[in-house]
C-alpha cells in the first residue's frame, strides 16, 4: 500500500519517509504520523496504511534514519539520542510542508514519543491544521501553549506509568490558560493501549493493548480529522 519517499526539511536536509496513499482519490487530505520510540517499524507503517484506507495520505518520517528496534533498552537509547526540537521543527515541519504541496490540509498524529513530538510540532509548525496526540507529552516547560493555533485532540490512559494523569491535567490547564482549542479523552487503560503489538510476553511491562478503547479512540480521531481536514 505504501512506499518510501524523500522530502526536504526547512534547512534543506533530506529525510526518508514511508508514504501510504488512498486509492482513487485525486486530492486527499494528509496526516503526518510520528513513530513510537521503536522507530519506523511495521506497526507504525500499519497506522499509516489504516489512515490511507480511511482516505488520507499518511507520511511517517524516519526520525531514526534507518534504525529501529524491538528492545526497550535500545529504543530508550535511540530516543535519548534524538534532538526533539530539531525533530519537531525540521523533520516533522518539513513533512507537513511536503504534504501541503499535495493536500489542502495536513494533520499530525503520534504515539508515545510521537505524541510528545506532536505537541512540540504544534508549537513550531504553523502549517499544521489539526493534531492528535496519543499518550505522550514532553516536559511541560517545553510547551509554549500560546503558539498552538490548530485544534488538538488527546488520548490518555489513566493507568499510564510513563505519562501520569496529573501531567495530563497540568497540560490541560496550560492549554486552557492559553486559549487553545483542545479536547482530551481519558481511558481506563495502560500505556500504548492502541498498539496492537503490546500483547503477550514480548510486550514491555506497563504497556497493554486494549482493542475496545483503541477502537473508540480511533473512531474519535477519524471524526476529528474529518471535521478539521475535510
Amino acid at each position: 500500500m505504501g512506499s518510501m519517499v524523500s522530502y526536504l526539511r526547512p534547512d534543506g536536509q533530506s529525510v526518508q519517509a514511508y508514504l501510504a496513499e488512498p486509492t482513487g482519490a485525486d486530492v486527499a487530505p494528509a496526516v503526518v504520523v510520528i513513530q513510537e520510540w521503536w522507530g519506523l517499524n511495521a506497526q507504525i507503517r500499519g497506522v499509516a496504511d489504516r489512515l490511507a484506507l480511511a482516505g488520507y495520505q499518511a507520511l511517517v518520517p524516519d526520525l531514526y534514519r534507518g534504525q529501529s528496534t524491538v528492545e526497550a533498552e535500545e529504543a530508550n537509547h535511540l530516543m535519548s539520542g534524538l534532538n526533539f526540537g530539531e525533530a519537531a521543527g525540521q523533520d516533522i515541519r518539513g513533512a507537513v510542508q511536503y504534504l501541503k504541496t499535495r493536500a489542502p490540509k495536513v494533520g499530525v498524529t503520534g504515539f508515545c514519543m510521537g505524541g510528545a513530538l506532536t505537541l512540540l510540532a504544534l508549537t513550531q509548525a504553523s502549517e499544521i491544521d489539526a493534531g492528535v496526540t496519543w499518550y505522550g507529552c514532553p516536559p511541560l516547560e517545553y510547551i509554549d501553549a500560546s503558539k498552538i493555533k490548530a485544534p488538538l485532540m488527546g488520548h490518555w490512559a489513566t493507568q499510564d506509568e510513563f505519562f501520569k494523569v496529573e501531567t495530563v491535567d497540568a497540560l490541560a490547564d496550560k492549554l486552557r490558560a492559553a486559549g487553545a482549542s483542545f479536547e482530551f479523552h481519558r481511558y481506563l487503560a495502560h500505556h500504548a493501549f492502541a498498539n496492537e503489538t503490546a500483547v503477550g510476553p514480548s510486550r514491555i511491562p506497563a504497556t497493554q493493548y486494549d482493542p475496545v478503547w483503541a477502537q473508540q479512540a480511533w473512531d474519535r480521531t477519524l471524526r476529528f480529522f474529518g471535521r478539521h481536514l475535510g
